[in-house]
């Protein structure tokens, strides 16, 4: 690597799919070029959304891609769900002018993987320096990676960036033949918890899990009427944009998979997943009729009989949710990295660090003795 070149693309869609992927590898759909184009070609990013597409590629001798960041000039702090709300309200009391900020990372998507994308891993710090870079040559005040695989937060603290723990939770596949192998590994207690709310969540409902072609317009009709019920009650709207659905069904296909619960034919709730190489990871779930413990069917116990049946090692179900732990999911930590050029505002927001991620591990820790598991 004795030339290197950055530059900023225009969007996800200006870099050729072959060359994208072979950075971003296959392993996880959320950053794929298929999952990231069809956020812009649905409007779903760029115009007005506050999420303006500039991916930051470093090039390699032979011209093409060997790290690319997946990199958005974002007008506020909505769909990130790793909250900076009170970093940029002293920002603005400060004087200053906190958005733009350089925002690394999948839209509306809090999932965990890669957000340096290397076909060289040599070129890592190459590619932190470039986002470096643009936060500096643009006077912005900041620069933000969030849900950072494991793997690559050294890298971000070698480039002395501030790192920030959070925690999710995941289920995790030790080996399950079938469900009923998961809740032997469960207390007693716990284990008829679960079977009651099962069996109570699917009275007089069929459950369907469909996938790839089986997904037509009436299914994701009925998904979108859902998804624009929950978006509406947690977000004020919906991020995501009618269009943004078929096309995602075209690009990914059976790594694709809608689970839906219908009374008498009629759909009356859905959760929607993405198949990984190793992982389920839920995304989107929404309703039109209130079931007791359906949300619980549908996003965590239909999601562990997916994962089972597929042989993959965890359902990664989303951010938040402590009520999580009692369906088996267990707190695992999660990773942002942060470039904050001033150096005032970077004391204080290392300081604030510090004490949280005190408070983090600890309610980990915490929460990590409360699983359902059997002891010993």
């Amino acid at each position: 690597m004795t030339s290197l070149t950055a530059r900023i693309a225009d969007g996800v869609a200006a870099i050729p799919a072959d060359q994208w992927d072979a950075c971003a590898g296959t392993a996880n759909p959320f950053l794929g070029h298929a999952f990231l184009s069809a956020l812009e070609a649905s409007g779903s990013v760029g115009g007005r959304s506050g999420w303006q597409p500039i991916p930051i590629v470093v090039d390699g001798d032979d011209g093409a891609p060997i790290a690319i960041a997946p990199a958005y000039a974002k007008t506020h702090s909505q769909g990130e769900y790793v909250f900076d709300h009170a970093w940029a309200d002293a920002w603005e009391r400060a004087g200053g002018s906190y958005y733009p900020k350089l925002q690394v990372a999948v839209p509306f998507t809090p999932v965990p993987g890669p957000r340096l994308l290397l076909r060289d891993p040599a070129a890592a710090p190459a590619l932190i320096a470039a986002l470096e870079a643009v936060t500096d040559r643009h006077q912005l005040s900041s620069a933000h990676a969030t849900f950072v695989a494991p793997e690559q937060v050294p890298a971000f603290e070698a480039a002395g960036w501030l790192v920030r723990e959070g925690t999710q939770f995941h289920w995790r596949n030790d080996g399950y033949a079938t469900f009923d192998d998961f809740l032997a590994a469960l207390s007693s207690r716990k284990r008829k918890a679960i079977r009651k709310e099962r069996a109570t969540a699917v009275e007089g409902l069929t459950i369907r899990h469909v996938t790839g072609g089986e997904i037509g317009a009436r299914e994701w009709d009925a998904f979108w009427t859902f998804y624009q019920d929950t978006g509406s009650r947690k977000w004020g709207r919906p991020y995501l944009t009618r269009a943004f659905f078929p096309l995602l069904g075209e690009a990914l296909g059976d790594r694709v998979l809608l689970i839906l619960a219908e009374r008498d034919g009629v759909p009356i709730a859905g959760a929607l997943n993405l198949i990984g190489a190793d992982a389920l990871y839920g995304r989107y779930w929404g309703c039109t009729q209130d079931v007791p413990f359906l949300h619980f069917e549908l996003c965590y116990y239909q999601a562990i009989d997916a994962a089972i049946a597929r042989g993959l090692a965890t359902v990664e179900a989303g951010a938040q949710g402590e009520h999580k732990l009692a369906r088996g999911y267990v707190p695992v930590p999660t990773w942002s990295a942060h470039y904050i050029p001033d150096a005032g505002f970077r004391r204080a927001v290392a300081d604030f660090l510090t004490r949280e991620r005190a408070a983090v591990e600890a309610d980990q820790e915490f929460m990590g003795a409360m699983t359902p598991f059997r002891r010993g």
